[in-house]
C-alpha cells in the first residue's frame, strides 16, 4: 500500500523506506493528517478514543470503531467490516484527532451505519488483497473496451477491488444519465465477480488519479484537499484575474480549487474600496474609475472626455469625495487629493562591499586581428590591380597613337 518504494511486504510491513507509511514521498502521505498529538500522553483516568481512520485505495477514507481495543498505530494494515465480507486498509490516524476529524466531516458515532475493525491483517489476508489489486489494471482495459462496444457515453476511470476480492467497484464519469444494465451483465459474465457502479464527478476523478498542476506541484485534491467547494468566476473577478478559461481551468476541466484559497483575504480588503461603478462628481467634471490596486489600496480615476489622463487616489480620499457628494458639498477637482499622494522613491543600491564585477572571471573576447590583416591585404591587392589596369590602359592608348602616326602618309617636298 502507498508508494512503490514502500510497497507492502510480509505481515503488512513496508518493504522499502521502513517508515511504516509515514514517509514524505508519493502516496504514503496522500491525504494524511499530521498527528501532532502523538507525543502527548492522556490525562489520568481518560481512555483513548476508540475510533480510527482507515485509508483505502486512492485516498478513500472511512472511520471504524475499535471494539476489541486493539493496539493500533499509523501504518498498520487492518481488516475492516464492510457490507458483505471484509476489506483491507491502512490506519492513517488514531487518538483524539480522529474525534476532531469525525466532527469536522459530520460523522456520527455509535449509529447503525458504524462499522468496526475485525483484526490486524494476517499474511493470508494481505496475499488475497494483493492478488485482487493485480487484476485491476487489465480489468479496467477490458471494461473500457466493452463500454466502447456498447456505445455508452461514459468513461470508466478506475476500478477498486474489495480486500477479500469478492466485489469490484467501477468508478465512472458521465455527463448524462447512462443505462448500464447490459453493461453490468457483460461485466458479471466476463469477470465472474460482484459488480458495483459508482458515478463520480470530474473533480473526484482528478483526485483519484492524481497528477501535476500548472504550479508544478501535485494536485491539491489528491494530496490534502478533502472537501470540494463550488468555484465560480466571481472568485477570479474579485482577484483581478483575466477570465481566460485555459488558465483558470485545472486538469479536471473545472475551475481551479486554488481560486478559493485567497478569496477571503481579497474580500476583506475590498470592503474598504468603493464600488467601481460609483462615479465621483467634482466642479471640474465627472470622474469614472478605471483601475484599482487591492494590495496598495489605490484607485485610478479619469474625467469623462479625458480618458488618457488618470488620477491616482487612495481609498480614504475616494470615500471622502463620495461622502461629500452625498452631503452635496462642492469638490473642486481630483487633483487636490491626488497631489497629496507621496510617490515611492526608488533607491539605487550601491556596491558598498567592494566586490568586483560578476563578469570578472569571464574570458575577454580576443580581437580578430587575422581578419583585419586579410582585409588590409585584399584591399592592397585590389588597389594594385586597379593601378596596373589604369597604367595598362594609358600605355595602350599611347601605342595606338604612335601606330596611327606611323601609318599617316608623309608630306612630299614639292608641296
Amino acid at each position: 500500500m502507498a508508494c512503490g518504494n514502500c510497497g507492502t511486504g510480509a505481515d503488512g510491513q513496508p518493504k522499502g523506506c521502513k517508515n511504516n507509511g509515514t514517509c514524505g514521498t508519493d502516496g504514503c502521505n496522500k491525504l494524511t493528517v499530521f498527528d501532532w498529538l502523538s507525543n502527548m500522553s492522556l490525562p489520568e483516568g481518560q481512555e483513548a478514543f476508540n475510533y480510527v481512520e482507515v485509508r483505502f485505495k486512492n485516498g478513500r477514507k472511512d472511520y471504524y470503531k475499535n471494539t476489541d481495543a486493539l493496539t493500533l498505530s499509523i501504518g498498520d494494515i487492518v481488516a475492516t467490516q464492510s457490507q458483505s465480507g471484509h476489506d483491507i486498509g491502512m490506519v492513517t490516524l488514531s487518538g483524539e484527532l480522529v474525534r476532531v476529524q469525525m466532527k469536522r466531516k459530520k460523522v456520527k458515532q455509535d449509529t447503525e451505519e458504524t462499522l468496526k475493525i475485525y483484526r490486524k491483517a494476517s499474511q493470508k489476508d494481505i496475499d488475497i488483497w494483493t492478488k485482487a489489486r493485480e487484476k485491476e489494471e487489465p480489468m479496467k482495459v477490458k471494461a473500457r473496451q466493452i463500454a466502447i462496444r456498447l456505445a455508452l457515453q461514459m468513461k470508466i476511470s478506475d476500478i477498486e477491488f474489495q480486500g477479500d476480492g469478492s466485489k469490484a467497484t467501477f468508478y465512472y464519469t458521465a455527463e448524462d444519465r447512462v443505462d448500464f444494465r447490459q453493461l453490468i451483465k457483460e461485466f458479471a459474465q466476463e469477470f465472474r465477480t460482484r459488480i458495483e457502479m459508482k458515478q463520480i464527478g470530474l473533480r473526484q476523478e482528478a483526485s483519484r488519479l492524481g497528477g501535476i498542476g500548472s504550479c508544478g506541484r501535485e494536485l491539491c485534491c489528491s494530496t490534502w484537499l478533502t472537501d470540494f467547494r463550488s468555484v465560480t468566476t466571481g472568485a477570479a473577478r474579485y482577484q483581478q484575474l483575466s477570465l481566460n478559461p485555459q488558465k483558470l481551468a485545472g486538469q479536471c476541466g473545472k475551475l481551479k480549487c486554488c481560486l478559493n484559497f485567497e478569496l477571503d483575504a481579497y474580500m476583506d480588503a475590498l470592503k474598504e474600496f468603493p464600488k467601481t461603478e460609483q462615479k465621483l462628481y467634482t466642479e471640474k467634471g465627472t470622474a469614472v474609475c478605471q483601475k484599482i490596486d487591492i494590495f496598495q489600496g489605490h484607485l485610478w480615476y479619469a474625467y469623462e472626455g479625458e480618458w488618457m489622463n488618470w488620477h491616482k487616489l487612495t481609498t480614504s480620499h475616494a470615500n471622502e469625495i463620495i461622502t461629500a457628494n452625498k452631503e452635496k458639498k462642492p469638490v473642486a477637482s481630483l487633483e487636490e487629493f491626488a497631489s497629496e499622494l507621496v510617490e515611492d522613491i526608488k533607491v539605487d543600491f550601491g556596491n558598498v562591499v567592494g566586490q568586483d564585477s560578476l563578469t570578472r572571471f569571464d574570458k575577454p573576447k580576443q580581437k580578430d586581428n587575422k581578419r583585419r590583416n586579410n582585409r588590409n591585404r585584399n584591399k592592397k591587392k585590389s588597389n594594385a590591380n586597379t593601378n596596373q589596369k589604369s597604367q595598362g590602359q594609358s600605355k595602350g592608348g599611347r601605342s595606338n597613337n604612335r601606330n596611327r602616326n606611323r601609318n599617316k602618309p608623309k608630306p612630299s617636298g614639292n608641296s
